[in-house]
């Protein structure tokens, strides 16, 4: 009997080791089908999920409260496991290489509790190569089994959109890969019971691992081209996203918006690519260039707030601003890796102070991550520039008198709109000085 088989019929478990805005949405919709243990090192984090509280909102409390994942940190529990999905993270250090040192481990906890017939599948986004050559012999070591032969490895990149409640899990196609054919059909089995759109059977784990990479890769450089695009067209005095609606009435012309790009994704992945090309001998040129388009981009909207300040006859030393958002997207507590905190420390080098407010922002995670504290928005009084950085819902519904509020009185008011979420002609019409990308 298989292991697909036994899953069904309850005999055997599947194991989520890293449960964030990815794995505890895999580990849910699992839950609905077969056995779960939910496994993450952080106990605050399981006591959350124990409790019935999703402090992702990814599902929402009641889908935590009503599940039958059995969440834990005791690492000895996946020995009870026979089919492990491994969702942790895959940053970037400073320097821009990867840092794989979630993704390694986890697989020396779960290599210290892997049982002989295991199949382990690998989610986190990583270069190819990764699976095979960096954690594979990790299992090895720390199980003292014997991969191909005691357990079976596979690779299924993740596809979650934090925050997006339409692409979700269920409703992308899954990439699926495995080390050899019986353990591909498995994999695509397993995940066939959650994904309705169904699997794609890659026909390997490096072109899997590469597909996932290059995803977002490509997604960064489009973005790179619209905020480039966006800096050309303001030295003309034209409004971007006047150009881009005229332009996107042509069929195949690709709707891409200029913006801050950070996050896990997007900002992370180009460069596990143009590592893995540069150990090859191969310098990027276009994923790179993109990528230093979009990192400077939190400093180049700081300058254009440092502009339109001195435009109003306002000191820039000294100058209040406010800032709507601060999580790396919109309607999603997740700040890692924000690139809104570019913004706030650029405009600190010109001495401007920066109130922020975030509603959806996780509060504990701000504040030990970049020291900020948020401030509600009806404290906000005596702005002197608001920056509306993030598209959450409740800044996409403030009206002109909503914002206008928040400034202090007496002088021209400057709006610099990131997103292009509100109006251009309605606040220069309120005779507003409106800025955005």
């Amino acid at each position: 009997m298989s292991l697909y088989e036994n899953l069904i019929k309850g005999q055997e478990r599947i194991s989520l080791i890293g449960l964030g805005y990815v794995g505890m949405p895999i580990a849910v919709a699992f839950s609905k089908k077969v056995s779960v243990i939910g496994f993450d090192i952080n106990e605050t984090k399981i006591q959350f999920y124990k409790k019935g509280f999703d402090p992702t909102h990814e599902v929402g409390d009641e889908a935590i409260s009503a599940c039958t994942v059995y969440f834990t940190s005791d690492e000895k529990e996946l020995r009870n496991a026979k089919f492990h999905i491994v969702a942790v993270p895959t940053p970037v250090n400073d320097d821009h290489t990867p840092d794989l040192s979630p993704v390694e481990g986890a697989s020396h906890v779960l290599g210290r509790n892997l049982t002989k017939g295991s199949i382990v599948v690998y989610e986190s986004t990583v270069y190819p190569g990764v699976t095979e050559e960096i954690c594979m012999p990790i299992l090895e070591a720390e199980s003292g089994l014997k991969c191909g032969v005691d357990f079976k490895i596979g690779y299924s990149p993740e596809r979650i959109n934090p925050g997006d409640k339409v692409h979700r899990l269920e409703t992308i196609k899954k990439i699926v890969s495995g080390m050899d054919e019986e353990t591909l059909d498995i994999v695509a089995k397993v995940y066939e019971l959650v994904v309705k759109a169904g699997v794609y059977r890659a026909e390997s784990i490096k072109v899997a691992e590469a597909a996932k990479v290059i995803e977002n890769s490509q997604r960064d450089i489009n973005i790179a081209f619209m905020n480039e695009l966006s800096i050309i067209f303001n030295k003309m005095k034209i409004d971007t996203k006047s150009v881009l609606e005229a332009a996107g009435t042509k069929w195949n012309f690709l709707k891409f918006t200029p913006g801050l790009v950070g996050g896990h994704c997007i900002g992370v992945d180009p460069y596990y690519l143009t590592y893995k090309s540069e150990q090859l001998g191969y310098h990027s040129q276009i994923i790179l260039s993109g990528r230093r388009i979009n990192d400077d981009m939190g400093k180049y909207i700081a300058e254009n707030v440092v502009k339109k300040l001195i435009q109003a006859n306002i000191s820039v030393n000294g100058a209040q601003a406010t800032i709507l958002g601060f999580t790396f997207k919109e309607n999603c507590p997740d700040t890692r890796n924000t690139k809104v905190i570019d913004i706030i420390r650029e405009l600190k080098e010109y001495g401007v102070d920066a109130n922020i407010v975030d509603p959806v922002a996780d509060k504990d995670e701000g504040r030990h991550l970049y020291g900020i504290e948020f401030n509600d928005l009806d404290e906000i009084r005596n702005a002197d520039v608001v920056i509306a950085a993030v598209a959450h819902e409740q800044f996409v519904g403030l009206s002109v008198d909503d914002i206008s509020s928040l400034y202090r009185s007496g002088q021209k008011k400057i709006l610099i709109d990131v997103k292009g979420m509100y109006s251009k002609a309605e606040y220069e019409n309120a005779e507003y000085i409106y800025w955005r990308l």
